[in-house]
């Protein structure tokens, strides 16, 4: 066989044709292993990034929920208190007055007593009263009263009282 210009060519020319094949085949299975190879490492990436992100983010909840929880416990122990302040003024202030009430009521019952003591008093002494003034001292008559007669038994002076 004799070989020219144009059948070295043509095999030269069929045989890169071949090895070009053979490389595009190489490669394409290299990129689709390579390709395969990085959607495993960015399925792997991107649930190392949820894991992550949940874990910051139960932390991020924990924080909020402390830094919200201490002013909101501060809050409500003051309001409590201030509840608790007034509840016990007002039942102070009521305990108060109702005691006063009972004074003034047992007062004016003592009162009204005394009144009815002082009339009875008056009503069986005729009106009759002692005072001192000056260290001297006194026995007072009713107003009108005329004084009949004086006299003095057992040493004592008596006033005789007409009874007009």
């Amino acid at each position: 066989m004799i070989s020219n210009a144009n059948d070295l060519t043509e095999r030269l020319r069929m045989r890169l044709e071949h090895e070009r094949r053979e490389i595009e085949e190489l490669t394409a299975n290299e990129l689709e292993r390579l390709a395969e190879h990085s959607r495993h490492v960015a399925r792997i990436a991107l649930r190392t990034i949820e894991r992550d992100m949940g874990e910051a983010t139960g932390k991020m909840r924990e924080l909020l929920v402390k830094a919200w929880l201490r002013p909101f416990i501060v809050g409500l122990s003051l309001w409590i208190g201030i509840c608790a302040g007034s509840w016990a003024t007002t039942q102070w202030l009521a305990r108060s007055i109702q005691d006063r009430i009972e004074t003034r009521e047992m007062t004016d019952i003592q009162i009204a007593g005394g009144r009815e003591m002082l009339a009875e008093i008056e009503e069986t002494t005729w009106g009759v009263g002692l005072r001192e003034v000056n260290g001297v001292r006194y026995v007072t008559l009713p107003a009108g009263t005329p004084v009949v007669t004086a006299f003095t038994v057992d040493g004592r002076p008596y006033l005789g009282l007409s009874r007009e």
